[in-house]
């Protein structure tokens, strides 16, 4: 699982693309001196642990309260206001362990970029929603580290199909992970809704929405993030 306690666990032990009939293949890709360095680049990212001694890190945690709730002030970095947006408990920190800054910066990512989306996530606005929902930021959370595991971005290279068409889409757009997790959470929230699904139940949808990321990123005509179906799904 991702955070301080055990919401999702057993999730992420070896739910590789093997599982779903994509079927193991190593490629033999060259990656290109544009795809290194924006590939590097990508997992120095991962490299970040959230630190809550930092500024910027207190400056970005702030900045997603802000785009959040622009009419309700903070009390603190540690309230139980932040209940409200999703986390475990009243200090947020503790659940970026798992998985660090990178999904800080996902989540702040889609709330600039595609704000109608980031609301609709957060308030859970549209379809018939449980009584028991899922934790939006938590969900959120474990959405970037599904992603990171489905890509093999811990990995010196990725080995996947899923992964290596990845690293196709990462040369011709920089901010492919950031929008691709964009996709992903709405893709979640979409698999949440059909299934009817609640609290409970997010191993399971969260396994769906990986697998049908996996066949979609598989795909030969995907070239661009652009290509991908699940891209219609995002509001802006």
């Amino acid at each position: 699982m991702v955070g301080s306690r055990s919401w999702l666990g057993g999730f992420f032990n070896r739910a590789g693309y093997r599982r779903h009939g994509v079927g193991e293949k190593f490629l033999d890709y060259v990656l290109t001196p544009l795809q290194e360095q924006r590939l590097q680049r990508l997992k120095d990212r991962l490299q970040v642990s959230f630190d809550e001694t930092r500024p910027d890190h207190q400056d970005a945690l702030k900045a997603l309260w802000r785009v959040s709730f622009p009419g309700t002030d903070l009390i603190g970095l540690v309230s139980d206001q932040w209940k409200d947006m999703g986390w475990q408990g009243p200090n947020p920190s503790t659940d970026f362990r798992g998985c660090g800054f990178v999904s800080l910066e996902n989540l702040l990512f889609l709330a600039r970029t595609y704000p109608a989306s980031y609301r609709r996530l957060l308030f859970k606005q549209g379809g018939v929603r449980a009584t028991w929902e899922y934790p939006f930021a938590v969900a959120g959370i474990n959405v970037s580290f599904m992603l990171i595991q489905m890509l093999d971005l811990y990995s010196v290279r990725p080995k996947s199909p899923p992964g290596l068409n990845f690293i196709r889409i990462l040369s011709e757009d920089e901010e492919a992970f950031d929008v691709l997790y964009c996709i992903a959470f709405e893709m979640m929230d979409a698999q949440w809704l059909a299934l009817g699904a609640s609290y409970m139940q997010f191993n399971e949808v969260l396994l769906a929405t990986r697998t049908q990321l996996e066949r979609e990123l598989c795909l030969e005509d995907v070239r661009r993030i652009q290509d991908l179906p699940a891209y219609n799904l995002l509001y802006q």
